[in-house]
């Protein structure tokens, strides 16, 4: 059995690499979501036109033919569908990683984890603009986690499943701090993941897994629900619930009060924060909840079980 400290090294060096993939996730699949929306919108306001596969329109739906579509509906809908399907290709793999300023195609040798934006010097080979930290600062937070589930668990399967848990959050967070968005195929392969982890005996016991899912999406749905009744405004999005809910399938039902405490209590810290040095314009300017989620997982990840069940004065008794 190789020593503790080669596994972790192993673990960091994929965690480089695996970072620097999930750079090109956090980036790219906002767009793509986009791009689906944008062209589910423009079919269902497409007039009903059996010859595009469109045979009742969004429109049709709605007004059940009291009301004839708009003629100009149907053109704008027909020149954003040949706008959006004269886009290139988009996808995770396709096209290669190039400049955002420049376009310029990024080499292998250029697009090695961390080193090289340290010889690039944070800048473009071809145009000199600036390459933001965030970068290798990912890749560099996406290797420590692995190299701690590598050293924790060993090089195996248990330790592979909590290094996609720490990848998926890593996803989350960035996402929901940069567009207020939670994805559902993240979040769903985050919740599945975690069901099929403790079913194997990776992770949790499955009953606790399973109760910890439950009730991670109630707790939130709940509360959504309680805020839209008293105050007639949404509190946060379907997302969170989704995200709460994988965390408990992975973490067990017992933790989610203290990812409540801890999501919550840095949310309301940081919001006031902001709110007092005007980086907040008044206090119903909405702020994402999925990075706190996200930052809690990962808390407990690091700190393990029994240090993040004394966070909270009480567990769930499942």
């Amino acid at each position: 059995m190789p020593p503790a400290w080669l596994d972790a090294a192993l673990g960091g060096v994929l965690g480089l690499v695996v970072g620097s993939f999930l750079n090109v996730v956090v980036h790219r699949l906002p767009a793509m979501m986009y791009r689906g929306w944008l062209r589910e919108a423009a079919d269902n306001l497409m007039a009903a036109d059996p010859r595009m596969g469109v045979p009742v329109s969004l429109w049709d739906l709605v007004f059940r033919g009291q009301r004839a579509a708009p003629a100009q509906l149907h053109a704008s809908a027909a020149a954003a569908g040949a706008a959006l399907q004269a886009l290139p290709r988009l996808d995770l793999l396709r096209p290669g990683s190039r400049c955002d300023h420049c376009g310029h195609p990024i080499a292998w040798y250029e697009n090695l984890p961390v080193l090289s934006w340290l010889a690039l010097r944070g800048a473009c080979s071809a145009c000199r603009q600036r390459i933001g930290a965030r970068y290798p600062l990912v890749e560099l937070a996406t290797g420590v986690l692995f190299a701690l589930c590598a050293w924790r668990w060993g090089l195996g399967p248990t330790a592979a499943a909590w290094a996609l848990f720490a990848a998926l959050l890593v996803c989350q967070f960035l996402i929901d701090l940069d567009t207020q968005l939670l994805p559902d195929p993240l979040n769903y392969l985050l919740l599945w993941s975690g069901l099929v982890a403790a079913a194997l005996g990776w992770t949790v016991p499955l009953a606790s897994a399973v109760w910890g899912a439950v009730a991670g999406y109630l707790v939130l749905w709940c509360f959504f629900h309680a805020y839209r009744l008293l105050t007639g405004k949404e509190g946060m999005g379907y997302g969170d619930f989704k995200l709460l809910a994988a965390l408990g399938a992975w973490l067990g039902a017992d933790h989610l009060l203290a990812i409540l405490l801890l999501s919550s209590v840095v949310g309301a810290l940081l919001g006031g924060l902001l709110l007092l040095r005007g980086r907040l314009a008044h206090k119903d300017v909405p702020i994402a909840f999925g990075p706190f989620l996200a930052g809690a997982g990962l808390l407990c990840l690091v700190l393990g079980p029994a240090e993040v069940r004394h966070l909270a004065p009480f567990a769930f008794p499942f």
